[in-house]
């Protein structure tokens, strides 16, 4: 029989872990059309340096635009973008991959003639910091936000955001939750949802000989409805799963939950984590069934968020063999030159959903200048069809050019073809299969295709 596992007074909605920085940045600036706000002093250097820069493009658009009008008749419309990003927190870390692309979308669409400006915001990880954040945002009169990257942090403040009729994009909000929120159709996401994700993680568990499983998950939105999908495609595959533990994300010991594992006796775990999965797999290890001793898989959450020097700064090679899925970093059917453009605007920067961020700008702007109008509430309906039943294009000038023409367009972007169902999230999902090795190095394997 398999054992249900849940821990009492769980917090439902927080993803944050216990410590959480103050908010990065001086987040009350005027808009810049590039920002790098990944620490107080970028983002003030950069909102200093605001008005020159802004009053240069916006001259150049102005010609731009003028030209593009007497040629074809066609006028662009210019907007600004705030985004929600984890510059503190627990998602800190990969805030780069999340912030970078923005910039780089930015700077992209001002050079095809769109005047674009950018607001830069801190999450926090946490639904504290974003609602603040949030509320500031709207009160700047932004056009559309991009973020949050967490799925509990973006149901913290989606009703905010929904409600005052604003646009809305996230490019990792994964929680299944998400596809059926009430959100008057003001909410998308470039990420696929975890309903694709779970079986096909399930799938490679299954092509590995796992027969019986345990989950241990953190009791939120994203970790709940995580194992609830996961759980489903891996019964459905013939592979039993005798246990299923919850745990507080806020906590801080993992003895129960690693003794709880010991004793359901299985092939494999899952581990569907943030950071905290660090403190996790040290749990693991000293109750003998870690990485070295049971087979061992994570989500994209684990994976991004985990480290092996947060777990044994002694030992590269601790979380050799943990294996599983994430969306794709450079999804082999997205816009081919994106991996390398990326890596020339922002080096060394990982990409972590960076893909999926920079097609959250791209959507919206593209939706704003086929409407003609950069009012969410005028633009909103036009999100779902930029990526479907049209001309396709793959880069924002040539897509500009084919709207100027009159053309309905579909846009397979960075993170592949989005192909938006009716509730404005990818009706397919390129994943990932990586895998630790001994290095430390995490590697992809393969990628597959679910949807």
């Amino acid at each position: 029989m398999r054992t249900k596992i849940r821990l009492r007074g769980l917090v439902a909605l927080v993803l944050a872990l216990a410590l959480v920085a103050a908010a990065c940045g001086d987040d009350d600036d005027a808009a810049t059309t590039t920002t790098a706000a990944t620490t107080t002093t970028q983002a003030t250097t950069t909102t200093t340096e605001a008005p020159t820069t802004t009053t240069t493009a916006a001259t150049t658009t102005t010609t731009q635009a003028e030209t593009t009008t007497t040629e074809a008749a066609f006028e662009t419309t210019d907007l600004t973008l705030g985004y929600v990003m984890p510059q503190t927190g627990g998602l800190a870390v990969i805030v780069d991959a999340l912030v970078q692309p923005i910039d780089m979308a930015a700077q992209e669409i001002n050079d095809a003639g769109v005047s674009l400006g950018i607001v830069p915001g801190d999450s926090g990880t946490d639904p504290a910091v974003a609602t603040v954040t949030v509320d500031r945002l709207l009160n700047d009169g932004v056009n559309g936000i991009v973020g949050p990257a967490a799925t509990g942090v973006t149901l913290s403040v989606i009703d905010r955001i929904t409600g005052s009729e604003t646009v809305m994009c996230s490019p990792s909000n994964t929680g299944a939750a998400l596809s059926v929120y009430p959100d008057d159709g003001y909410y998308f996401r470039t990420a696929p949802s975890d309903v694709l994700q779970g079986p096909a993680l399930a799938d490679l568990m299954t092509q590995d000989g796992v027969t019986s499983a345990a989950v241990i998950y953190r009791n939120d939105e994203y970790g709940a409805g995580f194992n609830e999908v996961l759980v489903e495609a891996l019964e459905a595959n013939g592979v039993g799963v005798q246990a299923e533990i919850a745990y507080d994300p806020n906590q801080t010991s993992f003895d129960a939950e690693a003794a709880d594992l010991a004793a359901a006796n299985v092939d494999a775990v899952v581990l569907v984590t943030f950071a905290e999965g660090a403190q996790l797999v040290q749990a693991l290890i000293e109750a003998g069934v870690g990485p070295a001793d049971l087979a061992t898989y994570g989500t994209d959450g684990f994976k991004d968020s985990v480290t092996p020097d947060a777990v044994d700064p002694d030992d590269v090679s601790v979380l050799e063999g943990i294996r599983g899925t994430a969306p794709s970093a450079a999804p082999p059917n997205g816009e081919p030159t994106f991996p390398d453009r990326f890596a020339e605007f922002a080096p060394e920067v990982p990409t972590i959903f960076s893909a999926q961020t920079y097609d959250c700008v791209m959507i919206i702007t593209l939706a704003a200048q086929i409407a003609g109008s950069a009012d969410p509430v005028d633009y909103v309906g036009e999100m779902n069809g930029v990526t479907r039943d049209g001309t396709k294009c793959d880069r924002f000038d040539t897509c500009l050019e084919l709207v100027a023409a009159g053309e309905n367009i579909d846009y397979d972007g960075a993170s592949g073809p989005l192909d938006f169902t009716d509730v404005g999230e990818p009706g397919i999902g390129t994943y990932d299969i990586w895998e630790w090795d001994a290095e430390g190095n995490v590697n992809t394997l393969d990628q597959i295709v679910a949807g």
